[in-house]
């Protein structure tokens, strides 16, 4: 295969996953490990995480909408304590190999975000900033509006950088957003372990 792009998650691949916050924040306050993850994961499309994302909402109503969900399951959780835990140690290793790939290959950003009520990233630091730079494309479903796993966005990315589905390895630490750019043609790595992310793009890419 002649691949031409590599596509990123940001969140989880570029970065250390926020579940690994999430479960110490979890474990700190005497509850139940994942709960935050089912929350968000039940009512996938429609939850306040997903609107959160959308943008269709500011940071005050995620606060409330979230702490209605986390109520219904008989916690007290708030919203903006699980904004705080966003943020993710970078990973050297993968911008290391991002830059190095940049040479000859386009390479794409599709990263689930979102943004507080001054319009500002909550889960981009400076540090962070600098690496997405280092992207041909980015795009934030707080910015478009739509977020992944939504077939769209994927098409989008191709779109921008333009290639085709099939000319295309994506990376995502989430197996419902690799499945469907999996269905499109893509590529697809789940990624674990960062190192061996690489070694499997490596692999395919012929570099190893």
């Amino acid at each position: 295969m002649n691949y031409k792009a590599i596509i990123w998650d940001f969140g989880g691949v570029i970065t250390s996953s926020p579940f690994e916050a999430f479960n110490k924040f979890e474990l700190s306050n005497n509850l139940p490990k994942d709960i935050i993850r089912t929350i968000n994961s039940e009512n996938p499309d429609d939850n306040a995480w997903a609107k959160f994302e959308r943008n269709d909402i500011d940071l005050d109503e995620f606060d409330n909408l979230f702490s209605i969900e986390a109520d219904k399951k008989g916690f007290k959780i708030s919203g903006k304590q699980v904004v705080k835990l966003l943020s993710g140690e970078i990973r050297k290793q993968m911008v290391d190999f991002l830059s190095f790939l940049k040479k000859d290959y386009k390479l794409g950003c599709i990263t689930n975000n979102i943004q507080n009520s001054k319009n500002e990233k909550v889960n981009h630091l400076n540090e962070a900033g600098q690496v997405m730079k280092i992207f041909d494309h980015i795009i934030e479903s707080s910015k478009v509006g739509l977020r992944k796993p939504d077939p769209k966005i994927y098409y989008m990315s191709c779109d921008a950088l333009g290639v085709k589905p099939e000319e295309c390895i994506y990376l995502d630490d989430l197996g419902i957003n690799l499945k469907p750019a999996r269905e499109i043609g893509m590529t697809t790595i789940k990624v674990i372990d960062p190192n061996e992310a690489i070694n499997e793009v490596k692999k395919y890419l012929q570099l190893a």
